[in-house]
């Protein structure tokens, strides 16, 4: 009898650690960290001073970098919105979910098309397991403000509240009245990317909770429509109309991420803040060239993959660090699952990699593979402008490959001669001197890849020709 209550008290005590050491393993910490996820878009890797840009202003984006790491060789999974918007929320390839790129995938004209391409997918479905869904199972509160692109409301795909959300890719006008309908009206006048960036600091002060705060800003894509005075700043220096607009508008943007970070500083949030920066695809080469890189938005050359990224976490991410990982957006999944210590409530797979070791001391290895496939059509903007592989398409049907230094493209309405193009990114980045020939090496070690990869993901691959087809 004198015993039972010490036998009772040391029975509770082990209960009570065999139920804090099940929670430990799976709850995000005493602490997780909120999540900015930023996303520009359209925003080119040569559309800021930190790559390169002499002619366009962003202090804040410098300041951001000062803060955390840049990735200097960071990519889009997709070379325009929608696919690359579905690939970084789903954390998976397009071949996976069937989003390849906007709106019909016979893009141009028909007598241009050798081809007839795969069927494209415009709606992300509901069935799909986003990143914001795992992590509103993990606590979080998850908001979304700005372009969504993936169907009619990001709501029904894990996310608390959506502010301008439509599958609308671009804006009716960046002045109001926005005409939008998930996005009241503002004062006649105002600008959206400053009302959004409004409406994303209200949120940050939302509840108990983490947040997850995925800021998809409309800007920079088109219509061109820049603030008059900072249009006018940029005509004084000499830039033409249409990038004077594009300047103005990436200006504006940067601006606003200052108000974004002041904000995180004022409510004490900053510190236990994890912020990505990105884009989701390369800018428009003939508003604003990406050179040295070749082609931009719409075509597979790095102008139109490679982007910026910035990942900043006081206390956790060294200051002014640079990283030459190649990084790709559908690394974000794994990686902020990992960070916050939350299992994966679906056996899904995912593409991508943690990449948080980068940023801890221990670097990756940088022969990782990334992936690309399009088998569709995307129009000229510029022809010959657009700096594409001909003047009527920015990108044919085909796929790519980046590994360690190496690019490997292959375009499916070629003969086996001209099908393939490879090219050396370190000497090389603007993807001006084909190797295929040269090196028989490395060219069938990355084709025998591509091709592997394409059979494990059910890559589709057209072959019937359009009989609408001229040959020239």
């Amino acid at each position: 009898m004198n015993n039972s209550p010490t036998i009772f008290s040391v029975t509770l005590l082990l209960i009570l650690f065999a139920i804090g050491c099940h929670l430990k393993t799976k709850s995000p910490g005493s602490n997780p960290p909120n999540i900015l996820l930023i996303n520009v878009d359209d925003l080119g890797y040569m559309d800021t001073e930190l790559y390169g840009s002499h002619d366009i202003k962003t202090p804040h984006i410098l300041k951001l970098a000062a803060q955390g790491m840049t990735f200097t060789q960071a990519y889009a999974s997709a070379a325009n919105c929608a696919p690359s918007r579905a690939c970084m929320l789903s954390g998976q390839y397009s071949p996976r979910h069937g989003i390849y790129t906007v709106g019909s995938s016979e893009r141009g004209k028909s007598k241009d098309r050798k081809l007839i391409p795969t069927l494209n997918t415009t709606t992300l479905p509901d069935s799909v397991v986003t990143l914001a869904d795992e992590l509103q199972k993990a606590g979080y509160r998850t908001v979304a403000i700005g372009k969504w692109h993936l169907g009619a409301d990001p709501t029904t795909q894990g996310f608390d509240v959506n502010i301008g959300g439509t599958h609308s890719g671009h804006p009716k006008s960046y002045f109001s009245p926005y005409k939008n309908p998930n996005l009241i009206d503002g004062p006649e006048g105002e600008y959206l990317t400053d009302r959004l960036t409004r409406e994303a600091i209200a949120q940050m002060s939302v509840g108990d909770h983490p947040f997850f705060l995925y800021l998809p800003y409309f800007a920079v894509h088109t219509p061109l429509q820049g603030k008059k005075s900072l249009v006018q700043k940029y005509l004084n220096r000499g830039l033409p109309k249409k990038t004077a607009e594009y300047a103005a508008m990436v200006e504006n943007m940067d601006t606003n991420l200052g108000r974004l970070f002041n904000a995180l500083d004022s409510l004490k949030l900053r510190k236990n803040t994890l912020i990505l920066f990105t884009s989701d695809n390369g800018g428009i080469a003939a508003i604003h060239s990406q050179h040295p890189l070749r082609g931009g938005k719409g075509s597979y050359y790095e102008g139109g993959t490679r982007v910026p990224l910035i990942i900043s976490w006081p206390g956790h991410i060294k200051p002014r660090s640079v990283s030459d990982l190649p990084v790709s957006n559908i690394d974000f999944y794994p990686t902020l699952l990992a960070v916050i210590n939350h299992k994966q409530t679906t056996e899904k797979i995912l593409d991508g990699i943690d990449i948080s070791p980068e940023w801890t001391g221990h670097p990756l290895p940088r022969e990782r593979s990334l992936y690309w496939h399009f088998p569709i059509y995307l129009q000229a903007y510029s022809g010959a402008r657009d700096d594409s592989r001909d003047d009527l398409f920015r990108t044919r049907p085909g796929s790519s490959l980046r590994q360690g230094k190496w690019k490997l493209h292959q375009y499916f309405e070629d003969n086996p001669t001209t099908a393939f193009e490879l090219y050396n990114l370190e000497t090389d980045p603007g993807e001006r001197t084909n190797l295929f020939d040269s090196r028989p090496d490395i060219a069938k070690k990355l084709k025998d890849r591509l091709l592997d990869w394409r059979e494990e993901v059910s890559a589709p691959v057209p072959v019937k020709r359009n009989p609408e087809f001229e040959t020239k």
